[in-house]
């Protein structure tokens, strides 16, 4: 069981990291975008290191104080969280 649940977090966070790549490429082709809801709900979910990953490697949303801020601070809560549930 954790298996799967570790291949469903990977598959997840490259997803989030694609879409971060795509929305990206829309928007420097004026086309439509996904949205900002969407991306930090896949960071939420558990794709944060996709996100993360995603908005750096495409410099995609940096300056967004929600992104900027809101995606490192989902990962810290991710990780504290983890971090509880191997401990209890």
């Amino acid at each position: 069981m954790q298996k799967e649940i570790f291949i469903c977090w990977i598959l997840l966070n490259i997803v989030t990291f694609i879409f971060y790549g795509i929305d990206k490429w829309k928007a420097k082709h004026a086309k439509w975008r996904i949205s900002e809801a969407t991306l930090l709900i896949l960071a939420a979910i558990g794709g944060s290191i996709g996100a993360i990953l995603g908005m750096y490697t495409f410099r995609h949303k940096t300056q967004h104080l929600k992104f900027k801020y809101g995606v490192p601070a989902i990962i810290l809560l991710q990780g504290t969280l983890l971090v509880y549930f191997l401990l209890h």
